[in-house]
């Protein structure tokens, strides 16, 4: 069973996430002649105050 994890910034709205998932679902299926049932996907959104670059958060950087 494939297990994709996908970590980004917060924000995006849930009909984004859901296109995501299933974009994502499409494509790893396709690949690895997957059955889509056996697939999951983990979306993790992040705090830009919480996701360092360069020493300094995002939100620091305007990211």
């Amino acid at each position: 069973m494939p297990i994709i994890n996908i970590q980004i910034f917060e924000g995006r709205s849930g009909e984004i996430i859901e296109k995501l998932i299933e974009d994502v679902t499409a494509t790893v299926g396709e690949t690895l002649n997957a059955p889509k049932e056996n697939i999951r996907v983990i979306v993790t959104e992040v705090k830009k105050t919480h996701w360092g670059i360069g020493g300094r958060s995002a939100e620091q950087l305007g990211r």
